[in-house]
């Protein structure tokens, strides 16, 4: 049996919440939202509207790394926001073989997305910070970019389709946990391409 280490990637208001729940459901694994790892000290900076530093960051990283690595038959689904090449690194310090789900919109979408889910927008400073701070998925990585414009079935549809072919194209490109080695490229059946839409790591 397979054993999934997904992280659902991507900014806020992308739905890696809904998106990851509704993974985990279809693969009949847990869902975990990254958030709940944080340590307190993280919580409190976040509650005081105080920006996280990379310092901050690292030991939470290792925790949901940590966190993939220690599942269960099966595996487990994890939202994480995983904007930088350098955060992915890290997860995959503790768990190699995980696939990421990135979840991608435009700035118009993802703005219509947060303001539907909370009746307020995002401020576009926030939205435009977590843009230019989010590096995408290079060639060398497990993983799979969504595009969110389409209805959630559609959306849920087309990550799965795009997990499984990630997964078959690491497993046969490289040895169990190797990391740095890029699989056949493939692309989600229907969909336009994306930059990175389906890499194997």
């Amino acid at each position: 049996m397979t054993k999934h280490r997904i992280i659902v990637m991507g900014v806020s208001g992308c739905g890696k919440t809904t998106i990851g729940d509704l993974v985990a459901r279809e693969l009949g694994v847990p869902f975990l939202d990254g958030d709940s790892l944080h340590p307190v000290e993280n919580v409190a900076k976040m509650a005081a509207g105080t920006p996280l530093t990379d310092e901050d960051r690292w030991p939470w990283l290792a925790t949901v790394g940590s966190e993939l690595a220690a599942a269960g038959n099966g595996g487990l689904v994890l939202a994480c926001s995983a904007l930088r090449r350098s955060y992915r690194d890290a997860i995959r310090a503790q768990a190699p073989d995980t696939i990421f789900l990135h979840l991608h919109g435009s700035k118009e979408v993802l703005g219509a997305r947060t303001e539907g889910r909370t009746g307020h927008f995002m401020p576009p400073a926030l939205l435009d910070s977590q843009l230019a701070t989010l590096e995408p998925l290079d060639a060398d990585e497990a993983g799979i970019v969504v595009d969110i414009a389409s209805p959630v079935d559609q959306v849920v549809a087309d990550a799965l389709v795009g997990v499984a072919a990630a997964e078959r194209a690491a497993v046969g490109s490289s040895p169990r946990g190797a990391i740095g080695t890029a699989g056949p490229q493939q692309q989600v059946p229907g969909k336009t391409e994306l930059p990175g839409q389906v890499l194997g790591g």
